[in-house]
């Protein structure tokens, strides 16, 4: 049997496993062991296992569970609440006001956490409440919750790009940089989007009543004061480390102990909501640690396969162009987006996809925000999408599923456009990396 059948069926054979309902990390793993040992014999597991150990030994990976207890500090220990009360009286006024306020929340939770799954938390327990009380249409609601927790994965400190530099040996401080400008750009095209869809249905998110919006400016300065926290940890953890004063850990283990001294402070944190954070955050880690672990497994055997080299042949075959080999990926990554998630999926195919970016002559860096925009479009798309199910285990009973998926749509078509504008415009994503970091 010819390596590329060889790479066809054990590619197949995991997405058969996959389907059996199986634990993710256990159907790659185990594919990978399986076919290490057909191919090669006895030992032939070892490959795996060598490609396994070498991700432990990366030190950035400590980064992984301090920016998701991060995201669950902030989000348990109120300090949300006091930030969203302050959104809520300044964009009350305004139709849609209360969306336009999440979508902003939700940016500033990712600029702390880098995972998703904290501002869909944050979202339906303070937001959605909220927006609910106030008559706005439940639709809106949920698109806007899932579209815009879905920044999370973008704007640094993101988690998938570091999980991203880890499996294209790529700069994370560059990809962080990359990220910024274009997670901006879609929190904007968010906001425009709800902005001109209430102006033109006002019942989607109505004004705040006279009544709600006649408060004293003394007091609407006074609740400016609650943003004064979420920056300073922005900027302790980001900041520090563009500075070039911090290393990537060291910047993580800053933005944790920042935000466990405010929650203290504040008078927030008890030992009831400590351990509950602690068990989130193990729980999270683990189930990270299980994938990377099994699917850098898998690269290893596609690897030793020559899969890469028959990918590559592959599209070149088609003569489809630079970009449109670009564009196949892209639309091959939100297909499989339908059925994995976003880390098994970078780490399934990213090896197989990076080195012929670089053939191609494109920027790796730049490849790595498209990916991620793709991720956050896969994270909307029916039917395995990671924020519909989150949206549905934890929004009120009402919303039905097919609620659910009506409601992304709109979000997602303002990805595709995102996505649109940095294919077309590369220097959204590398202006900053090459301007301030000397990037490519």
């Amino acid at each position: 049997m010819s390596f590329e059948m060889t790479a066809i069926l054990m590619f197949v054979s995991m997405l058969v496993w996959l389907l059996t309902g199986r634990h993710i990390f256990a159907v790659i793993g185990g594919v990978a062991a399986a076919f290490s040992l057909a191919l090669w014999g006895a030992g032939g597991e070892g490959m795996t296992f060598h490609q396994s150990i070498s991700l432990l030994n990366w030190y950035p990976l400590l980064t992984l569970p301090l920016f998701i207890y991060i995201g669950y500090m902030f989000s348990k220990s109120g300090i949300a609440d006091d930030l969203y009360q302050m959104l809520y009286v300044w964009m009350g006024p305004v139709r849609g006001g209360l969306a336009i306020g999440t979508v902003i929340l939700m940016s500033i939770i990712a600029a702390i956490n880098g995972l998703s799954v904290a501002g869909m938390a944050v979202g339906n327990t303070i937001c959605l409440p909220e927006m609910r009380k106030r008559g706005y249409d439940k639709i809106m609601i949920s698109g806007v919750i899932q579209g815009a927790s879905s920044l999370g994965i973008m704007i640094p400190p993101s988690v998938v790009l570091v999980l991203y530099g880890m499996i294209a040996r790529q700069p994370v401080g560059q990809l962080w940089m990359a990220g910024v400008l274009p997670g901006i750009m879609l929190a904007i095209l968010f906001i425009l989007y709800v902005a001109i869809r209430c102006w033109i249905q006002p019942k989607l998110g109505p004004a705040a009543t006279k009544e709600e919006r006649n408060i004293p400016w003394r007091k609407k300065f006074k609740l400016l004061s609650s943003a004064i926290l979420p920056i300073l940890i922005i900027f302790l953890m980001s900041g520090l480390f563009f500075m070039g004063i911090t290393s990537l850990v060291e910047s993580s283990a800053v933005g944790a102990i920042a935000v466990t001294v405010i929650a203290l402070v504040n008078k927030r944190l008890t030992w009831k909501i400590m351990l509950e954070i602690m068990k989130e955050t193990l729980s999270v880690s683990c189930m990270f640690m299980w994938v990377i672990l099994a699917a850098l497994a898998f690269g290893a055997v596609f690897d030793g396969l020559g899969a890469v080299y028959a990918i590559e042949s592959l599209f070149l075959r088609w003569n489809l162009g630079r970009w449109g080999i670009v564009i196949m990926m892209q639309i091959s990554y939100i297909i499989m987006g339908m059925f994995l998630d976003d880390t098994a999926m970078l780490i399934v195919v990213a090896p197989l996809y990076v080195p012929l970016i670089i053939k191609l002559g494109f920027n790796p860096i730049w490849y790595g925000v498209l990916y991620t925009i793709t991720c956050q479009i896969a994270y909307l798309t029916p039917p395995f999408g990671y924020n519909l199910f989150l949206m549905k285990a934890m929004a009120p009973k009402d919303y039905t599923i097919s609620d659910i998926y009506r409601s992304v749509w709109p979000f997602v078509g303002v990805m595709i456009l995102g996505l649109a504008l940095v294919m077309i415009f590369p220097d959204i994503a590398l202006y900053l990396p090459r301007t301030l970091l000397g990037g490519k």
